[in-house]
């Protein structure tokens, strides 16, 4: 017992120290900073250089007083880890507990009872039981269907990743749309002590379709309220959040606050800062029953294992039917219900600080929740009007919301140090072929990229397009980076159907491509378009990679392998689609080449028919594709043949041959050791051929190559040897692997290769 005693004193002690130190360090730095009765700012930036009082002294006093405050905040971080160890000791050595805890220089937890606890620290406990265990497993749950709530989820989990400390698991009711979007962005993310779990939010339809409701969230809008059915059975706790959700702090703060539940509490809710439950909106306003001013539903602390016991399920049924007999449908979707329950039990409910839902829809109480940047935890955009709300501080929370929305994602692949992961069948396999590689050789950067793993975003844009019944349809086939996304409302006016656009960007750089799309009356009116981010990471533009990401995800039978800087002739899709049925292409395995033309003319009167054409290429308007850099390239079509040609003709494979093709969808993907510039097509084209694809060109149609800057990669491979050498390394060791994949009749393309 005088053990116990003498180490309360020493906790004691300690926290004094913490609180004491601070506070006198603070007083001789205030008055230190007054000069002749008036305050001196220690703030460089407010310094002014020019001023008559800024003096050689004054500037001198200003770095004694700089470098005693970074003495003194070392000093109070000793003592606070000192304290930390002290509090982590304590209830190890007299209840067996182990586990490591945040310290509060961690900033987890809740960090006034913390402080609080460490006040009291003589009272009859001799410690403080930690909220939340180091490397405990935080539990999320989030309501996810569409495209644009597949957008928005991002930018939730970036900000909860980049304050987090703790293990996550995230629990995503998704639609099929966003289980597709999502499961490739979190699979490519590939983000250390991160889990996700789906359940199908279609299976779920029936169990609140029964609920007229007016939000224009929908029938998904009502799914919160099946979670404890939906949710593991074994899951005790979890933390229920909406898309339009931002985080300022470490979600661990919030999880521990399930500690401070007592009696019956198995909801956590921030109170509505609207009247909305008030009824004085306007004439006739008649809100759900709530208590009070009611609960906003945005964030949510789940008691699953107590409210199933509760038969919560049973509840909340027999609540809404109750209501729905008056209130005839639900005009904010599952609020309405919780509230109406909780007007009924309000008991269930621990009402959170309301801090940790800041709810900016117009004509809130908001404001009331924070006195400083510091005070807020969670950001809700809970208007339809989004970040065109009107608040106050509106534009600070817009720019902190900009923040995590153009953040790279990539920086959030980091460890969590002391916690172990589970094991990753992906990550591992990487590891595996990135230790098998030589850093010391000199082509070591163009090998690691073959197999980097990029951050992939399916479907950024609505996606509505059902596929031609007759199996005859083509999807276009391109892939682009920011320097060419002026192509784009030309290439949707000269092709009406499908496309597949696979987009190298940054995550600022795909808000900016958002912003132009939907400011794009073209590229709005067409839903058949399917843009999909692959988010930049390394030094080389991956663009086979590219390719690859845009064939995967078509869904007509044939595709057509353009470039994002050519414009397809007019009526090039329904010729296509005719062509598909009289070669015969779903039967015999053909590659159907579209001959490939270039002006040197920004201003181009684009012409419209084969006739006009053939005009232009004799008055030198226009000229056959790359014929005075890289005639090898297209020679094989043999433009001469096809000047006078009415019916489609063959052509065999020969060097360096790299057309543009319609294919069937299951013919070979791009090899990805090929980036940037030089050799990317011209392999995939000697693949085909190694897989006896018939080359047959087709007389009535045509591309034409539109002028543009040198990209970076051509520049690259033009000014730099090695890149040249390594290049030719790739090459050599591409038709190696060919021979050995394909045998004796792979032999050719070495012969063709020495021969050219």
């Amino acid at each position: 017992m005088l053990g116990i005693c003498r180490g309360r004193r020493k906790f004691l002690a300690a926290s004094l120290t913490v609180l004491f130190v601070p506070a006198v360090t603070w007083i001789y730095l205030f008055a230190g900073s007054f000069e002749d009765g008036k305050p001196v700012s220690l703030s460089p930036l407010e310094s002014q250089p020019h001023s008559p009082r800024y003096t050689a002294s004054s500037q001198r006093e200003r770095e004694s007083l700089e470098v005693r405050m970074r003495e003194v905040e070392e000093e109070n971080r000793v003592l606070r880890k000192q304290l930390s160890l002290a509090q982590s000791r304590g209830p190890a050595h007299h209840h067996g507990n182990h586990s490591k805890t945040y310290s509060m220089e961690e900033g987890t937890g809740d960090s006034e009872s913390l402080r609080a606890g460490i006040v009291a620290g003589n009272s009859s406990e001799c410690g403080q039981q930690p909220a939340v265990e180091k490397c405990e497993t935080i539990h999320v749950a989030i309501v996810c269907a569409g495209y644009n709530a597949s957008r928005d989820v991002v930018t939730l989990v970036k900000s909860v990743l980049f304050h987090r400390r703790n293990p996550l698991h995230f629990h995503l009711i998704a639609d099929a749309i966003a289980k597709q979007i999502l499961a490739t962005l979190f699979q490519t993310w590939m983000v250390p002590a991160v889990r996700i779990d789906f359940y199908d939010a279609d299976e779920l339809k029936s169990e609140v379709s029964w609920i007229p409701n007016k939000h224009y969230s929908g029938i998904y809008g009502l799914m919160k309220l099946v979670l404890t059915k939906t949710l593991p059975s074994n899951l005790e706790r979890v933390i229920v959040l909406d898309t339009d959700i931002t985080f300022a702090t470490d979600i661990a703060e919030l999880w521990a606050v399930f500690h401070k539940f007592k009696g019956q509490q198995v909801l956590g809710l921030v109170e509505n800062q609207s009247d909305w439950y008030l009824g004085n909106l306007w004439k006739n306003h008649r809100p759900w029953p709530a208590l009070g001013r009611g609960y906003n539903t945005g964030v949510i602390l789940l008691l699953l294992d107590k409210l199933r016991k509760m038969k919560w399920e049973q509840m909340w049924r027999l609540t809404a039917e109750r209501e729905l007999m008056s209130m005839l449908s639900t005009s904010l979707a599952d609020q309405d219900i919780f509230n109406a329950v909780i007007k009924q039990n309000p008991f269930l409910v621990y009402q959170l600080p309301c801090f940790w839902n800041v709810q900016l829809s117009d004509h809130t109480r908001s404001e009331q929740c924070y006195r400083d940047v510091s005070d807020l935890k969670v950001i809700h955009w809970n208007s339809p009007k989004k970040l065109r709300v009107k608040n106050k501080h509106v534009e600070f929370f817009r720019n902190l919301y900009l923040t995590f929305l153009e953040y790279d994602g990539n920086l959030l692949r980091r460890e969590l140090f002391g916690c172990p992961s589970e094991a990753d069948v992906n990550s591992e396999n990487l590891q595996k072929q990135l230790s098998e590689l030589d850093e010391d050789d000199l082509c070591y950067e163009f090998r690691r990229e073959r197999f980097t793993v990029h951050r992939t975003h399916l479907y950024f844009l609505h996606y509505e397009y059902e596929p031609a019944s007759d199996n005859t349809d083509v999807t276009l086939v391109a892939q682009l980076s920011m320097d060419r996304l002026q192509m784009l409302e030309a290439i949707c006016k000269h092709w009406e159907g499908p496309i597949s656009l696979a987009l190298y960007l940054s995550d600022a750089e795909a808000q900016q491509f958002l912003r132009y799309a939907q400011g794009s009356e073209v590229l709005m009116s067409r839903h058949n378009v399917g843009y999909h981010i692959v988010y930049k990471e390394g030094q080389f533009y991956p663009v086979n990679l590219l390719r690859n990401v845009a064939m995967k995800h078509i869904s007509t039978p044939y595709m057509f392998l353009s470039d994002i800087d050519f414009l397809p002739m007019y009526g090039l899709y329904e010729y296509l689609r005719k062509s598909v049925i009289q070669l015969d292409l779903a039967n015999t395995k053909k590659a159907l080449i579209v001959p490939a033309f270039e002006t040197l003319r920004y201003r181009l009167s684009f012409p419209k028919s084969k006739a006009e054409l053939l005009s232009m290429l004799d008055m030198g308007t226009l000229f056959t594709f790359r014929y005075h850099v890289w005639t090898k390239g297209h020679a094989p079509t043999n433009f001469a043949k096809w000047r006078t040609a009415t019916t489609p003709y063959r052509v065999e494979w020969e060097a360096d041959f790299e057309p543009y093709v319609v294919v069937r969808k299951d013919c070979p993907e791009y090899d990805r050791r090929f980036v940037g510039f030089g050799w990317n097509k011209v392999a995939h084209i000697m693949e085909l051929d190694a897989q006896e694809y018939e080359f047959t060109v087709l007389p009535n149609a045509y591309m034409i190559h539109m002028p543009h800057a040198p990209s970076f990669d051509i520049t690259k491979f033009r000014s730099n040897k090695q890149y040249r050498i390594c290049l030719k390394t790739l090459k050599e060791e591409f038709q190696q692997d060919m021979s050995r994949h394909y045998g004796f009749a792979a032999l050719k393309y070495l012969t063709a290769e020495n021969n050219s």
